[in-house]
């Protein structure tokens, strides 16, 4: 086994981060505290929340507070219908996964987002500390040639601010990063939470903002039930009805933090004995 604990927590925007606090929050408040995990994967929102959450500086609630109250400085952004027309294009003209990554990378390169190194302050700006923590944590990007799956890890490398702000990279939104000479793009453009890191981990809490897959980008279900069938204890846990409507229709949008922060420590209290039971052994 490859350790006992692994917390992933997966990418979708800003709310996903909100969500993704109040989740974590709301677990620990009720005695499950997930922030102990041996191995944490990030991708998208789900580095963001990692790379503090390891840093040792903020606790779960720390975390969620910061989420709280008015986004001053940060500037919205959007997915627009166009770009997810462009995105589904691409998927339907793939045969392969690779080759779906691939012509995303080509589109993210070609598109006109703005200099890499001012959306580099923006992240950096989000992290409490810019040194990989002691404890592990992997954030995902992809490639933006050759469509591979890029895990970033202390000793990799690469600077923590610079695989957050690839793992971030949202493809036609926000500029690839140059990581090592490379360019990269949002991880979640392999996998919303690339759960399949967590292989050889005994117990495994999988947090998923998008729970959405397809053929050539296996979904968060998909890869639990992959783990599970490998014979570690997993539980999935993905929006509820409620926190979507929060999430409004646009997940980068920061004035949907807020709202979302409270949806998942809302929500939180639905998952409370499985969580425990997972990443414990015992019932809350």
């Amino acid at each position: 086994m490859g350790g006992d604990t692994a917390l992933v927590l997966g990418g979708g925007g800003l709310t996903g981060v909100g969500w993704e606090c109040g989740i974590l929050y709301g677990l620990a408040r009720a005695g499950v505290d997930l922030t102990t995990a041996d191995l944490v994967v990030g991708t998208s929102a789900g580095s963001v929340v990692g790379a503090q959450l390891t840093s040792g500086l903020l606790t779960a609630q720390e975390l969620y507070e910061r989420q709280l109250g008015d986004p001053a400085g940060e500037v919205a952004a959007k997915l627009g219908a166009g770009l997810v027309a462009r995105y589904a294009v691409a998927m339907v003209g793939s045969r392969t996964a690779t080759a779906y990554r691939q012509r995303i990378g080509a589109m993210a390169l070609a598109a006109d987002t703005g200099p890499e190194a001012e959306r580099r302050k923006v992240l950096a700006a989000r992290l409490v500390s810019h040194e990989w923590p002691e404890r592990r944590l992997v954030v995902t990007a992809v490639d933006a040639l050759s469509g591979e799956l890029e895990a970033f890890e202390r000793g990799s490398g690469s600077g923590l601010v610079d695989a957050v702000s690839a793992s971030c990279a949202v493809p036609g939104v926000w500029p690839p990063v140059t990581v090592g000479g490379r360019r990269f793009i949002d991880g979640g453009i392999r996998s919303a939470t690339n759960a399949d890191l967590a292989a050889g981990y005994a117990r495994v809490v999988i947090i998923a903002p998008l729970s959405l897959g397809s053929k050539l980008v296996p979904s968060p279900s998909a890869q639990a039930e992959r783990l599970r069938a490998a014979g570690a204890r997993v539980l999935l846990i993905t929006p509820s009805n409620a926190a979507r409507k929060v999430f409004g229709r646009n997940v980068l949008d920061p004035a949907r933090r807020d709202p979302a922060a409270r949806a998942g420590l809302a929500q939180a209290a639905e998952h409370v004995r499985e969580a425990a039971e997972v990443w414990s052994g015992r019932a809350a």
